[in-house]
Formats: structure tokens, C-alpha cells, sequence
């Protein structure tokens, strides 16, 4: 049995991926240490692990933003504000205990770091898969390279790189490296036929499908409300949900008049301003993986949790994406031809309630979604992921 620190950037889309990956290394009989936020504990601890919780503010976004090169240089600042901080503190709550590996999300910042100082080898959790070239080119505000090397000459990246070297006699890692960290072995939850730069992903990349795991959902909603109905799924995520509310206002024309029942996510949203149509279930969270046995048709944010679990079960859907990587993970199921990605600036309730209609009958979405969701089921899973693991073991002579 080996001690694993596991250690993951507070967020629902890199959070969920894992859980499943750190159920199946306790399956393993590893002891795994998971740090992250208060607010995930008892999702990590419902997989075995113990859970630690980081004593720094560890938030490095902001919700509601627009993925822009204003917010990009916010989650800069904010990433370097805490870098030293969160490795003291990892160091300090693990002090005495000898770990052999390390288990980090790929945009953890400290987590690659914390695993050369701890001198153990690495593994890193990929929930994102645009590299970065893909989120530069689709910034609305361009984020070039040289902006990027600009970031590496911040005062406050030099003062945290000469402190590291002095400390630790590590090289600070380049700014874009620190979202896009790789370790030894790299986990990433799709397929290699849902990516689009077979290139940039090297023989230490492991795909194992989407992050298919029971994870133990509330089930408290109305169900029978859905039974005999055309369902309609709509999510925007947890991030950037707020930041557009124009888009709400879409929903509810779209398909106000409908002859749907409307199941929508409104996570932290504030609601009361909106004169909600009868036909809409609007929740602050909803059972995802329980909705989607009743739904027809979906309308996304093209999130890589939401987009997989789409693809997965089959469901026809738009997405409208709005930041991060979801307009790669967007428009890469459009080119695949197995959804319809529309412009959030742009879009209207006609042009939505037509696209949801031509998914539903067209029946060549369906088929380019079910191409997807074999090559996902063809990886493997968390089984595979724990399979490359042990090999990973073996090959380092760690018990």
C-alpha cells in the first residue's frame, strides 16, 4: 500500500473528475491524503480518502467571468498571491508523513512544484484538454504569446521564482506551464478521438474516457413531473453561470411556450428578477446524471464534465460556451458533427428552439454523438486509469 497526496484546485470541474480516480486507488488498498476546499468534503471523503483542507484561501478564478486577457492576468495575480502560501502549507500539514507519489489537477498550480521538493513522482488529473494555443487562439481579447512571456516578468513571479530557488533550488516553471502542468503520468478523461491535437499529447498520456463515477447524488427532486414529457436539460455550469443572465431571459422565450417540461441548473443564481414560465424545474443544483435518463434534448455551456456526460448517454445537444476551455470543447463536438455551437452574443429564442429541434431530427447528430460515446466507453474508465497506475508503480519499484 503506498501514501498518496492528492491535491486539486477547488472547482467542480476539476473536483468531480477525480473522485472517481481517487475511489479507485483506495479500491487499490492506497492511503490517499486529498486536499482541496471545505466545501468538497464530503464528496472526497465519500471515495475513502482522507481529506485535508487547505488553510488558505486557495481561489485562483473568478466567478463570472468571461475568460478574457483581464481575467486572465485576475487568475495570475491571485495564483501568485498564494503560490508560496499553499506549498508551506501542504508542507506543514503533511510534515513527518512519507508520501510516494503525487496526484495533482493539471492547472494546480503548486502541484507539480510540491512533488519535486517532496522528491516523489508525479501524476497529473488533465480535465481540461485545450492546449494552450487553442485558448489563446479563442480569446475574444487576444491573449498572445509575448502577453504571456510578459506574465513571466511580473515582480511578483521573480521575487516567488528567486524565493523557490533559494529555497528549494527549483526553477519557477513558466507561467502557461503552471495551467497546464504535467507530470510523470498524465490522466486524461476523453478519448483520442474526441481531441483534436493528437500532437501535443506524448506517450505519457493515458485516456481513460469521461469521468463516469456514481457519485452519490441528492436524488430529492421531482421526477414525476418529467414522466411521459419532451424533456429539455439546461446548464450553464458553476463558473460562469452568472456571468451573462441575458442568456436566461433566452431560455425562458425559447421555450416558454412550449409544450416541454424545462429542467434548468441556475447555480448561485439570483432568480427573483426573472418571471419564470410554468413548464421550468429551476434549481440551484439538480441529480445531472438522473435528469439526463428523462431528457431529450440539452442545451449546455460546453463544460468538459456536461459535454462527456452528453456524449455518454446519447443525449442531442447545443451548447452556447461562454469561458475557459468551453469554446474548444464547443466548437471540437460541432466539428465532430455531433452538436450545434451557437454564439452567446448572438443568440436569440428562435435561433436556440430551431437548433434544439434540428439535433432532435437530425438524425446524423445522434449517430456522430454515438462514434463519440463508443470511443469513450472503449477506454476504459477509472478501471484503465488504475491499471496505468500500477504500472506506473511497478516501472518505479514503488510498493
Amino acid at each position: 500500500m503506498s501514501k498518496v497526496l492528492f491535491l486539486n484546485l477547488p472547482a467542480y470541474g476539476h473536483v468531480n473528475p477525480t473522485l472517481g480516480l481517487a475511489a479507485a486507488l483506495v479500491k487499490m488498498g492506497e492511503e490517499v491524503v486529498y486536499f482541496c476546499s471545505e466545501e468538497f468534503r464530503d464528496k472526497i471523503e465519500k471515495t475513502g480518502a482522507e481529506f485535508r483542507c487547505f488553510k488558505t484561501n486557495y481561489e485562483i478564478g473568478s466567478k463570472g467571468g468571461s475568460g478574457n486577457k483581464k481575467n486572465f492576468k485576475e487568475i495570475i495575480n491571485k495564483m501568485l498571491a498564494r503560490f508560496e502560501e499553499t506549498i508551506e502549507d501542504v508542507l506543514s500539514q503533511t510534515k513527518g508523513i512519507k508520501f510516494d507519489y503525487i496526484v495533482h489537477g493539471s492547472v494546480f498550480p503548486c502541484g507539480n512544484t510540491i512533488g519535486k521538493i517532496l522528491n516523489i513522482p508525479t501524476i497529473s488529473s488533465f480535465a481540461i484538454f485545450a492546449t494552450p494555443e487553442d485558448l489563446i487562439s479563442m480569446s475574444k481579447e487576444p491573449i498572445t504569446e509575448e502577453s504571456i512571456n510578459q506574465l513571466n516578468q511580473l515582480e511578483s513571479y521573480q521575487e516567488i521564482a528567486s524565493s523557490l530557488k533559494e529555497n528549494y533550488n527549483l526553477e519557477m516553471p513558466k507561467i502557461i506551464d503552471l495551467f497546464f502542468s504535467r507530470g510523470d503520468l498524465n490522466i486524461a478523461y476523453t478519448s483520442k478521438y474526441f481531441i483534436s491535437h493528437n500532437e501535443y499529447y506524448d506517450d505519457s498520456f493515458k485516456f481513460i474516457g469521461p469521468p463516469i463515477y456514481n457519485r452519490k447524488e441528492n436524488l430529492d427532486f421531482p421526477f414525476n413531473k418529467l414522466e411521459g414529457k419532451k424533456v429539455i436539460y439546461i446548464s450553464l455550469g458553476t463558473v460562469y453561470n452568472n456571468s451573462d443572465t441575458r442568456l436566461y431571459d433566452v431560455f425562458f422565450k425559447a421555450f416558454g411556450d412550449e409544450d416541454v417540461v424545462v429542467v434548468m441548473t441556475a447555480y448561485n443564481l439570483d432568480t427573483s428578477k426573472f418571471h419564470i414560465p410554468n413548464n421550468f424545474i429551476v434549481r440551484n443544483y439538480v441529480p445531472q446524471t438522473e435528469i439526463l435518463k428523462y431528457t431529450h434534448a440539452a442545451v449546455i455551456h460546453g463544460g468538459m464534465n456536461t459535454t462527456s456526460d452528453m456524449l455518454y448517454n446519447n443525449i442531442p445537444f447545443v451548447t452556447i460556451p461562454i469561458g475557459a476551455d468551453q469554446p474548444y470543447m464547443a466548437a471540437r463536438s460541432a466539428e465532430l458533427g455531433a452538436s450545434i455551437n451557437l454564439d452567446k452574443d448572438t443568440v436569440s429564442p428562435e435561433i436556440l428552439r430551431d437548433s434544439i429541434e434540428k439535433v432532435i431530427k437530425d438524425p446524423s447528430y445522434i449517430e456522430n454523438i454515438k462514434k463519440i460515446g463508443n470511443s469513450f466507453k472503449e477506454s476504459g474508465g477509472y478501471a484503465r486509469a488504475a491499471e496505468e497506475i500500477s504500472l506506473f508503480k511497478e516501472k518505479r519499484d514503488i510498493k
